[in-house]
């Protein structure tokens, strides 16, 4: 199933379906800042499983991201010091994935977690789903979903590919426009400094 939604202005019926679907255990291919990702609601075990079997993860040992609508839903999750929080406000919403100290109140999926991703990018149909569901997605990209040997960057940031491809895994794809090839900029800030883990096609703001 595909969707075509409007970032300026999305269909708010459809973001009702989108969610429900996402309370029901849905897992949804869905436009951001930067690649088109896949993810599920943080609290659904099933589907957080799905996409792990997609991804040909361990779930008990992968290294989650969690989409939030902005700062304020990611401080529940995450601890965010002064000086993090003058940081992601300078960068946030954006193309950036910070690795965060979690804190006591991460879904009971990841409990066992001392670290936490977390991703708000500026993208107002994602982080609009998000905000209806009313607590955080497991998000994880498309981008190197299916690497054989006949790979196509194509199928990974058109929309009307990625449903070609990868409909019948998902239960919704959501058309966004066309993505970008080039993944979100990962910054580490659980150590003594920040560190830059991936850089991405924007550069952190100090």
């Amino acid at each position: 199933m595909a969707v075509k939604l409007y970032p300026d202005n999305p269909d708010m019926k459809a973001i009702d379906n989108i969610v429900s679907l996402l309370r029901d255990g849905g897992i949804i291919i869905y436009p951001t800042d930067t690649v088109y990702a896949i993810g599920c609601d943080i609290r659904q075990a099933r589907a957080v499983e799905r996409i792990c079997h997609f991804k040909k993860i361990d779930s008990k040992k992968a290294r989650f991201t969690m989409l939030c609508d902005d700062i304020s839903s990611a401080s529940e999750y995450a601890r965010i010091d002064n000086d993090t929080f003058k940081l992601l406000k300078a960068n946030l919403p954006g193309p950036f994935t910070f690795i965060l100290n979690g804190s006591s109140r991460l879904p009971k999926l990841l409990k066992n977690r001392n670290t936490i991703g977390i991703r708000i990018p500026d993208n107002n149909i994602i982080r609009t789903i998000v905000r209806e569901l009313g607590n955080p997605m497991l998000t994880t990209s498309l981008k190197n979903l299916d690497m054989q040997s006949d790979y196509e960057p194509e199928y990974e940031t058109d929309p009307e590919l990625i449903e070609e491809k990868y409909g019948k895994i998902v239960d919704m794809v959501i058309d966004g426009g066309i993505g970008s090839t080039i993944a979100s900029t990962v910054v580490d800030c659980t150590g003594d400094g920040i560190e830059i883990v991936r850089q991405g096609n924007v550069s952190l703001k100090y």
